[in-house]
């Protein structure tokens, strides 16, 4: 479906639909909690009560004039999104991470998380590693991704490729909207959206 045909929400973030390259696009940019990490920050996609089915986007991911030096192109999607924003899923990536020549950081390329409680500090912090791994990807590039949820269990691809498996999501069997989401210090692009329900 052509993206910009789609009613959004914005919830904390900055949103305009707009052409790049000839391309039907939603830019997607942080306005609130700026400086803190894996908040509600999003823009959720109206009528997508999404329990078990598939959602693929394109998404492109520049920094912003302004990121801090800790900013990585943080981009992805909340899916489950609870009405009143107070829970969800998500998956992101980290572009700038994607390509670098520290293995930490080259294995941190992509990130699962579950709000509130279950953040990427949350998972630092507990030494818990399941979340994270590595993908090919770069800033300023197109990068597919894909998600398959199943109850409690979602698998997750970057361009092609299964990236991370979760067997047992956080917030179980739930259901809710579906959100393009973006972090600290990015310009998010998002384009080509579609949503396959299972049920």
């Amino acid at each position: 479906m052509n993206i910009h045909e789609m009613i959004v929400k914005a919830v904390n973030v900055k949103c305009q639909k707009k052409f790049l390259a000839d391309q039907a696009v939603i830019k997607v940019v942080k306005a609130n909690k700026l400086m803190e990490f894996d908040e509600n920050t999003y823009v959720k996609i109206a009528d997508s009560v999404f329990h078990n089915g598939i959602i693929e986007v394109k998404m492109l991911s520049r920094l912003l004039a302004d990121a801090p030096d800790f900013a990585r192109g943080f981009i992805g999607i909340a899916f489950r999104v609870g009405e009143d924003d107070s829970s969800f899923e998500s998956f992101y990536v980290r572009p700038t991470n994607g390509q670098s020549s520290d293995p930490i950081r080259k294995h941190r390329a992509i990130q699962y998380f579950s709000y509130p409680k279950y953040t990427f500090d949350y998972f630092r912090e507990k030494g818990i590693t399941g979340y994270e791994g590595s993908a090919d990807i770069e800033l300023n590039k197109w990068i597919n991704l894909k998600v398959i949820v199943t109850d409690e269990r979602a698998e997750f691809f970057v361009n092609g490729q299964q990236v991370l498996l979760v067997d047992q999501l956080k917030h179980l069997d739930s259901q809710g909207q579906v959100g393009l989401f973006v972090d600290i210090g990015t310009e998010g692009y998002f384009k080509d959206l579609y949503i396959t329900y299972f049920d």
